[in-house]
Parts: structure tokens; sequence; C-alpha cells
């Protein structure tokens, strides 16, 4: 290829050309979901939805493996309730979609108009603290009725203004952990056990390295003690919070009235903890992952692990290929991968190969399989990975293939999670002065004004003195955040990197969704 000639990529613009633009052409030619008729939604097609549903089942598997069970409160929420607690209905006031009618009825000029007042407005739920914990308030009496461990899977509406799909809509789809607690200590250990459960899902299902952290006081969720975090570091090396889970003390025991007899006899106040994640995670997904061709789907979520391409050009030989095929998919589903039979699909659509190999390629799936009549004499398959090139492609003993298919998904799988976290430490920096912290975070741009400013940035490491005002400053100047204070960052005296005031420990600042 000469210098002059530019690779040709199935995804147009490429992740260096428009990031942005990049997601959602990975999103469309995934087939993964596309804007609905009703602003800031989204429709989440088959194979978008197959993902969140893998999400769903392993983590719902997570959830009851420490316990809890799964319940639904109401998707309406009185005005009221949120009235109860100042700081949480301060931090979700902007985004409430709010209820005030309760029917139709044709206008003079025979469109519908609203009619019938409600007596209170409702709020449709941002989130469930308020309406949960006014169900807790019955359910919990004495202490032999705790701990109460709840989860749901709901939707939810934000009515945000700038949205993308996956990343930050009006309406997604999430679970919520709300659970009540008979002391301080145990409420304090189910937030950090259900962060870890994040963690471990992130990083051994999602093949996405994650740091653990504390928010710092101007981050944390509305109406909590404390909230926590997971971090990822995406491809342009901003960071995404994927998941966060919060202790809340008894401020919202207190506002709903969660009370119990302990076992002294004495009226207690309980003390109470929400958690949660959400279809960001599939943007997570894609941003830590996909390529210039594309989804790459880790194998322990994919709805597919293998597809298989027939290559039928002669009538004569067509029954004979697919029947090889069917049977190949039969004996690969005979084999288990992460707790499930390996899924397979041959498609003997009638298109061109080439159009269904890039179809399969752009949605991820991580082996394709081509099967035509040489194959067959040679008892043998082609194989491609999607974690390298698309023509990158190998022949194989079939029954090699087929028992060694869940080695082959693992090894796809680590090698996912390797290549994310050595990006991710590739720019990781400590940083030490505010002129390297302001250089490091600022974009530089390539010739002429009109060009796209590069990738720049990542993680900092950097110390802070804790003064919420200078975050809010450094947030306005640069559009820089405090991601989190690491649970494993090191007592470490240091001075604040904006401030140059004492500090104890380095925190994570960078650019986020």
């Amino acid at each position: 290829m000469s210098g002059n000639q530019k690779q040709q990529t199935a995804i147009t613009p490429t992740r260096e050309e428009n990031y942005a633009e990049w997601y959602q052409q990975v999103v469309r030619a995934g087939d993964l979901a596309e804007n609905s008729p009703v602003r800031g939604c989204m429709v989440i097609k088959p194979w978008g939805y197959a993902l969140w549903e893998n999400v769903q089942r392993v983590l719902d598997g997570m959830f009851k493996a420490t316990g809890h069970r799964n319940a639904y409160f109401p998707l309406f929420i009185p005005l009221s309730f949120l009235e109860k607690e100042a700081a949480h209905v301060d931090g979700f006031a902007k985004e409430c979609a709010v209820v005030t009618h309760h029917r139709l009825k044709a206008g003079p000029d025979g469109k519908l108009i609203p009619d019938g007042e409600l007596d209170e407005p409702l709020i449709v739920r941002p989130t469930s603290e308020t309406i949960i914990g006014a169900t807790f308030a019955k359910w919990v009496q004495s202490y032999r009725d705790l701990p109460l461990l709840i989860n749901q899977w709901a939707n939810v509406v934000r009515w945000e203004m700038r949205t993308r799909l996956f990343l930050r809509t009006a309406e997604f789809l999430w679970q919520e952990g709300h659970t009540a607690h008979a002391t301080q200590e145990e409420a304090v250990d189910e937030t950090m056990k259900m962060l870890r459960v994040y963690a471990d899902f992130a990083e051994n299902w999602m093949a996405m390295p994650v740091i653990q952290g504390r928010k710092t006081d101007s981050e944390r969720f509305p109406g909590a003690v404390d909230t926590y975090c997971i971090e990822a570091m995406m491809q342009d090396r901003k960071a995404l919070q994927a998941g966060t889970s919060h202790f809340l003390g008894q401020n919202f025991a207190k506002a709903s009235e969660i009370q119990f007899l302990d076992a002294d006899g004495q009226q207690k106040f309980a003390w109470t903890t929400s958690w949660g994640v959400s279809t960001r995670l599939i943007g997570a997904m894609i941003m830590t992952h996909s390529d210039d061709d594309g989804l790459m789907v880790p194998p322990r979520l994919a709805p597919t692990h293998v597809v298989i391409l027939p290559v039928m050009h002669k009538p004569e030989t067509a029954q004979q290929v697919l029947d090889y095929c069917r049977k190949l998919a039969e004996d690969l589903r005979a084999q288990h991968f992460a707790g499930r039979a390996i899924e397979v699909e041959v498609d003997a659509r009638d298109l061109r190969g080439g159009d269904k190999m890039w179809q399969w390629v752009k949605k991820g799936v991580p082996l394709r399989i081509e099967v035509g009549p040489r194959d067959i004499e040679q008892g043998a398959v082609f194989m491609a990975r999607r974690d390298r090139g698309a023509k990158d492609k190998q022949a194989m003993p079939r029954d090699q293939f087929v028992q060694g298919c869940a080695a082959l998904l693992q090894e796809i799988q680590d090698g996912m999670f390797a290549r994310a976290a050595a990006f991710r430490e590739q720019h990781t920096r400590r940083i030490d002065t505010k002129a390297e912290f302001e250089a490091f975070f600022t974009p530089k741009r390539a010739g002429d004004e009109n060009q796209p400013a590069e990738i720049h940035g990542g993680f900092a490491l950097a110390h802070f003195c804790g003064d919420a005002a200078v975050e809010a400053e450094v947030k306005d100047r640069l559009g820089v955040t405090i991601r989190c204070i690491p649970l494993d960052a090191p007592e470490e005296q240091g001075t604040c990197v904006i401030t140059g005031r004492p500090s104890s420990r380095r925190v994570v600042w960078g650019k986020s969704y």
C-alpha cells in the first residue's frame, strides 16, 4: 500500500477521524438500536436487546447469589414523595418528567387535549428511592425483617436534552438495588459488596478494566452519604462511569420513616443502600472494544458465539454443504462456554458471501466459519476471529475446532481484556504540576482550525486538596472532573496539582461521558 492510499474500513469515519460519529455508525452497522419517534428515546433492536438480556442474565444470577430478590415498584412517584428528601429532589428536579392529567378529550379543532387534572402531579421515576422507601416502611417493623435485599429490573426517565444511543437517553433500561439494614456497618458492607459485584462483571464478563473508587462530595448521588463507582477508559481516552453503589445512611429511612424495633425493644431508623447499572453498559462495551470495522463483542456476553457461512456456489453441492453446516452447528451446541451452550447460527440466506461476512463482522460475532465442498472433502473448516483482521483466516480440522471452540472463545475474551488494560495503562499518567495537567487535557489541533481536535488526555493521577470550588473551576475551564478517589490509592503526602495545598492521596482526573 502506498503512502497516499487509505486503508479501507467497514466503518466511516474511523475512530481517529471522528470518534463521536464513528460510535453512531458502529451502533447502526451492528444493528443495535435506532432513534425513536419520541425525542431522546431509542428503539433497541433484537441484536442490541440480546446483548442486554445476557447482561441481565449474568447480573441477575450474581445478585441472587448474594441474597437479593427481584420485585417491581410503580413507574409513577407522587411529587410529595420526592419532596421528603431535599437533596434528592434538588438533584433530580431538572430531569423529571411530570404527569399532570389522567385522560384526553377532543378539543374545539378536533385534536386531543389533556383533561382531568390530577390532585397531585406524578413523577415518571428517575430513580426509585422514595417510592421504594415508602414500601419498605410498611414491610419493616422489627429487626427480624432485616436485612431487606431487593432488586428491580425496570425503565427510568431522565429528561436529557442532549442524548446519544445507549450512553444518555431520556428513557433507559436498568436495574436498581435497594436494601435496608439494622446497622451502619451492615449497610456499608452491602455498598462495597455490590461495587465489587459490578467490578467483577465489568472485568470478567465485559472484558473492561475498571477503577473502583469513591466519588467526591460534589459528584455523589443526591441524598447519599457516600457514592462509590466503577470507572472505565474508552478508546477516545474519556472516562465512563459504568456503575454506582450508594451508602444512603439514614437519610432516606428518616424521610420515608423506615423504622424497626431492635432486639432490646428500641425504635430505630434503618440504614439503606441503593446501587444500579443500565443499558449504558452496552455503550461502554462498544467504546472499549470496537474497531474501525464495527462492533466487537466479548464472547462471554455474545448473543451468538459462532456464525457458520455455507459456501453454496453450485446447486448440486448446496444441500450437502448445508447438511454439513447444520451438523457442525449441532456438535458445537453440545459444547459449553461460560455456563451456557455455545450459541451458533447458520446463515444460509441467499446473499453474496462477502456481504454476509461483513454483516457479521460489523455485528461483532467472535468466530466466523466458512464451509464449502472442498472443506467437506478435507474434514475441515475455514475459521476467522473477530479480534483479528477481517481477512485473517485459517483452515482447521473440523473436530479440532469443535473440541477447542470454548478455549478459543476464552482466548478471545482474555485478549480483549488485556488489550483494554494495556490501552488504559498507556494513557494513564502521574502528574505533579499544573502546567503538565493543563497540557495533558488541552486539545491540540493539527493544521488549520477546521480540522477536528486530535484525541488527547486520558487519566491523570494527581493530588487534590479537597476544595469543591477548585473542582468546579477545573470542570468549567477544562471540562475535567475527578472521576473517583481510588479505593486502592495509598496514603501519599503531596501537593494539590491545582492549588499547591497539601494533599494526602492522588485522585483520578479525566474528561467523561
